[in-house]
Order: structure tokens, then C-alpha cells, then sequence
């Protein structure tokens, strides 16, 4: 499959970003159902698309396929373990950049790593911080249209409820799944609301069982119903958004929840042929269970009990070693029980199914301080992030969200005193043109491009340097470890990078950079005064360029016109 794409496909270099997300996104919906080969292909392929992004460097990109590389593994327990480097990879990431909604999402997706390794009560934690994060003001990101703002907000919080489902908080799962739902109905395409709709209806089916265990039977048949419609009503979208060779095919034929909604909201001989093909094609445990137990109760209704015990005995027996799932695989093992019959006597019966009631019932109290605890987790995580907010708030500007001037000279004086962070290279950047755009547009359109200016600025050094707003329009950037030369690269690389910006975007700004190296015994003063004094050496000449400062020397503008002259002592 790959090499053949491989053959076909332009370089990727040629492509656009928006053709790299959503080649991404294909593959990771491949994965799903694939063979273990076949995923491990698309897998490399989604490998080969996040180091193209990662060389690009557009941070809303790389968040974008980090998550995605991370999910296609995430289809696979196998391979559950490779995602582990990427989620910490993804929340650094997201937390460097302020890409709150991803970083939410990071946290969800963590959350479901440690659910498939059985560890549940880290991944209540890691959804109480995905909770927390989103229960904040968020603001649409000015970077993106807000189609794909909203887009991105809804993936997120369906992959918050789709963890609270499996943790078996159901009513905190429906409340995330509903507040995405606006969001996917007015911004979404046909996969997304179909996608959205088999969601929903995953969580119902799982509410009904863990319902029926607790003796609930009539609010468990209004959530298969529920479920059912549901699974009805995606039917059209899901055609819509399918390859046209599989589109006669019904989502009831391909997809286990769907095909399991139908049967166990009205069990029948009529579900019978397709649930057994669904359940021989089925990997997740999830969809497994209810497969299975939807089988049951069809085998049941015709009284083949037989087949019934024999359907969710093979169920259990493939998900002998899974540790996921353990609130369905507890329905499952119900179910098999009761349709086995007791082989005591009749008050023997009576005494267990009493004593399996009163332990469902523990079972249930269980999972309300599963909620209660959700809940402390997600208010603690709020405060805390809360209280960093207001810190970070006093060290932060607030137009760019950069360190501000406070913050730039207490990193500065630190690294001046820190013999081990040297060489270090200190820059001065101003924005050419910028003026021209206050007077010509409002200071509106100004503040937008000093946040354009910023964020492209932030990504063009490195994660360990530091990018500061000294004021107005002038920025400073602090590389420590970095030699001249080294500085002065990838401080050509940010001019470029600006210089290439949509002109709607950029306004038509340019930078022009002043860069220098510290000497011995200099003050963090007497550095940023020379920066200073190079950042002007580039704007005569002509600037969109680099000045650097080596030695006594100011170096010739890179971009620019000017010529090597002497440094005034």
C-alpha cells in the first residue's frame, strides 16, 4: 500500500499543510479494522508526514500530527506502547505554543494510553487536567479560520468523552459528547457527524448495560433505543463520507456498535447473520462486548440457548489476557452467568443472584465516587492551573503571550552570571515597516501582526531559547549555547520565514536583527545596548536582514545592503 502511494504521490515537500493534516486523518481512519500489517504501514506513512511537518515547523500543524500519529497507534494495544514519547512530545508542544484545546486533547489521549495498559485511576487523572483545560475561557485561535478552531475543539472533546466512557462516567461523557455536538453539526463534514453519531451511540450502549446490572431495565431500554435511533440517523452521512465501492453497503453491515445498537433494542433472528460477521471481524474489546452480548440475546429471543453461552463463552475467551474494558467485560461475564443457570439448588440460586445484586449495587456506589472523584481531580486541576495563570500572567505580555520585559531581564541577568550557558548570543528585533500599518489600517490590524510576528518568531529558534516582547515593536531573543554564527542562522531563517508570510497576515513587515555575543564581564545592560546598536546597522541597510556583531566588527546585514564597519568602542 505504501510503496505504491510512495510512487505516485508528489514529494511531500511539494505539498500543501492542509494536504498533509488530511492525508494524516486518512490514514489514522484506515488504521481502524485494518490487519496488523497493513496498519503498520499507514503507521510509517503518518511517521513520514509528522517529520515533514516538524521540518515546516507551523506549530498548529505538528500538534495536528502528533495526535494523529498517536491515535493510529493507539488502534492497536500492540502498539500502545510507542505512543508514550509522542503524548509527551504532543503536551510540550501544545504548552510551549499555547495550544490550549490541543494540549486538553494530549491529556485525553494520555488518558486513554494508561486505560488500555489498566491503569485506571492515572487515566481519571489525566481526564480530570483534559476537563480542566477546556473548563477555561478559551478563545478562538486567530491563527486558524474558526472553522478549523471549532473542528479542533470538537475532536477533543469527543476524545475526552470517549475516555469517560470507558472509565464508565457516563452522564460527564454525554455532557462532553453534546457540547461538541453544536460544534460538529455547524462546522463538520459528513465524517464528522457520522463519526460523532457512532460515538454517541457507543456510550449509550455501554450506560444501558452497566444500567441492566443494577436492575435499571427501563432506563437501560430507552438508551438502546436511543441508541438505535441514533445509529439510524448516521446512516446517510456515513454513505456520504465512504469510498463509493463500499456506499451500498449499510453502516449496520460494517460497523460492530451499529449492528449491535439495532439488536439490542429489539433482539431477533433478523440480527443474527450479521451480528456473527461483525463479531468475526471485530479487534475491540469494546465493540467485541457488545457484539457478543447483542448475539446472545438474539440466539435468546429464539431460544438457542446453546449458541447464546457458547457466542459470549468465545467472547470472554479472546479477551482472556485484555485488562481494558473491565466495567463491559463485568456485563459480559453477567451475561454469560445468567444465560448458563445455576447448577445448585434452588435457594442456592436465590442466595447468589441476591448476593450478585447487593455487590452490583457496591459496584454502582463504586462508580458514583468515580464521578466524585472526577470531579475533586478536575477542580484541583482547574485551581492549579489557575494559580500558575495569575504567576505566569505577571511575567507574560499580554498582546503576544511572550515573556515581557520583567521576564527578559531576570532570564537575562541569570544566564549573564551562569559561565555554563555561554556562549551566549543575544538579538534585538524590529518590525520594518510596522508604522506604515497603525496609520494605514487601525491599531487593531497592528496588534494582530505583532502576534503573527510573535508566534512566527517563536518557531523559528529553538524550544530552549527565549523570544521576549522588550516593547512596542521591538522583540529580543536570547540563545543560550548558541555561537554567533549558529545565531545568526537561525535568525536569518526567522527573517525569511516573515518575509514569506501571507501578505494578509505580515501586512508587508519585515525584521530587521541586531545580534550579538557576549563578552566577558559585560552586563546584561551593555549586551542589549550593542544588540541595539546591530539591529540598526541592519535598517541601514535596508533592513529584512541580519546584523551580527563578532568581535569589534558589525558583520554585513544578511538580506541587506550594508557594508563590514567598525564598532565604536
Amino acid at each position: 500500500m505504501v510503496d505504491h502511494y510512495e510512487e505516485t504521490a508528489p514529494a511531500l515537500a511539494e505539498m500543501s499543510d492542509a494536504w498533509l493534516v488530511g492525508r494524516a486523518r486518512e490514514l489514522a481512519i484506515s488504521c481502524s479494522g485494518e490487519t496488523d500489517r497493513a496498519s503498520q504501514e499507514a503507521i510509517e506513512e503518518v511517521d513520514r508526514l509528522l517529520a515533514e511537518a516538524q521540518r515546516r515547523g507551523e506549530p498548529r500543524m505538528v500538534a495536528q500530527l502528533l495526535r494523529t500519529s498517536c491515535l493510529a497507534r493507539l488502534t492497536s494495544p500492540a502498539l500502545a506502547n510507542e505512543t508514550d514519547p509522542l503524548l509527551d512530545e504532543m503536551i510540550t508542544h501544545t504548552r510551549r505554543h499555547g495550544l490550549t484545546v490541543m494540549e486538553a486533547g494530549a491529556h485525553a489521549l494520555r488518558g486513554r494510553r494508561l486505560f488500555l495498559g489498566g491503569f485506571e485511576d492515572e487515566a481519571l487523572t489525566a481526564a480530570a487536567k483534559a476537563l480542566a483545560i477546556l473548563d477555561e475561557d478559551l478563545t478562538p485561535d486567530s491563527l486558524v479560520n474558526l472553522r478549523v478552531w471549532k473542528r479542533m475543539l470538537a475532536t477533543v472533546l469527543v476524545d475526552i468523552g470517549q475516555l469517560l466512557s470507558q472509565l464508565g462516567v457516563y452522564e460527564i461523557a454525554a455532557q462532553q459528547l453534546v457540547r461538541a455536538q453544536s460544534n460538529i453539526r455547524d462546522y463538520g463534514g459528513p465524517f464528522e457527524i457520522s463519526e460523532h453519531m457512532i460515538n454517541r451511540t457507543r456510550l449509550l450502549l455501554g450506560w444501558g448495560l452497566r444500567l441492566e446490572r443494577v436492575g435499571l431495565y427501563d432506563r437501560a431500554a430507552e438508551k438502546f433505543a436511543t441508541a438505535s435511533a441514533i445509529a439510524a440517523a448516521a446512516e446517510v452521512p456515513w454513505r456520504e463520507s465512504q469510498p463509493q465501492r463500499r456506499s451500498a453497503e449499510p453502516a449496520a453491515d460494517q460497523l460492530p456498535v451499529v449492528g449491535a445498537a439495532h439488536a439490542l433494542a429489539r433482539p431477533g433472528a433478523e440480527h443474527i447473520a450479521r451480528l456473527r460477521s461483525l463479531g468475526r471481524i471485530t479487534h475491540y474489546p469494546r465493540e467485541l462486548i457488545m457484539v457478543a452480548i447483542a448475539l446472545a440475546r438474539c440466539y435468546e429471543r429464539e431460544e438457542r440457548f446453546e449458541e447464546a453461552v457458547r457466542t459470549l463463552g468465545e467472547a470472554a475467551d479472546r479477551l482472556l489476557h485484555d485488562t481494558s474494558e473491565t466495567t463491559l467485560r463485568l456485563c459480559l461475564m453477567r451475561e454469560f452467568a445468567r444465560l448458563s443457570g445455576p447448577e445448585s439448588t434452588e435457594v442456592g440460586a436465590n442466595a447468589l443472584e441476591q448476593y450478585a445484586t447487593e455487590l452490583e449495587h457496591e459496584m454502582w456506589s463504586m462508580g458514583e465516587s468515580k464521578v466524585t472523584s472526577l470531579q475533586t481531580r478536575r477542580e484541583h486541576e482547574r485551581l492549579s492551573r489557575e494559580h500558575g495563570t495569575i504567576s505566569q500572567q505577571a511575567l507574560q505580555d499580554p498582546l503576544t503571550g511572550l515573556p515581557n520585559r520583567r521576564a527578559l531581564d531576570e532570564r537575562l541577568e541569570s544566564l549573564v552570571a551562569a559561565p555554563g550557558e555561554h556562549p551566549l548570543s543575544v538579538a534585538l528585533v524590529d518590525l520594518d515597516g510596522f508604522k506604515g500599518v497603525n496609520d494605514r489600517a487601525s491599531h487593531a490590524e497592528g496588534d494582530d501582526v505583532l502576534r503573527v510576528i510573535a508566534s512566527t518568531l517563536r518557531n523559528a529558534v529553538r524550544g530552549d531559547d527565549m523570544v521576549a516582547r522588550y516593547g512596542g515593536d521591538e522583540f529580543v531573543v536570547l540563545l543560550p549555547g548558541a555561537p554567533l554564527s549558529a545565531a545568526e542562522a537561525a535568525l536569518g531563517r526567522a527573517v525569511d520565514a516573515v518575509a514569506r508570510l501571507p501578505i494578509d497576515l505580515s501586512r508587508g513587515v519585515t525584521l530587521s536583527i541586531g545580534v550579538i555575543s557576549l563578552r566577558p564581564q559585560e552586563t546584561a545592560a551593555q549586551a542589549l545596548a550593542r544588540a541595539d546598536a546591530a539591529m540598526y546597522l541592519a535598517k541601514r541597510g535596508g533592513g529584512n536582514g541580519v546584523a551580527a556583531v563578532a568581535g569589534d566588527t558589525l558583520a554585513e546585514p544578511l538580506g541587506g545592503v550594508g557594508v563590514a564597519v567598525d564598532e565604536a568602542p
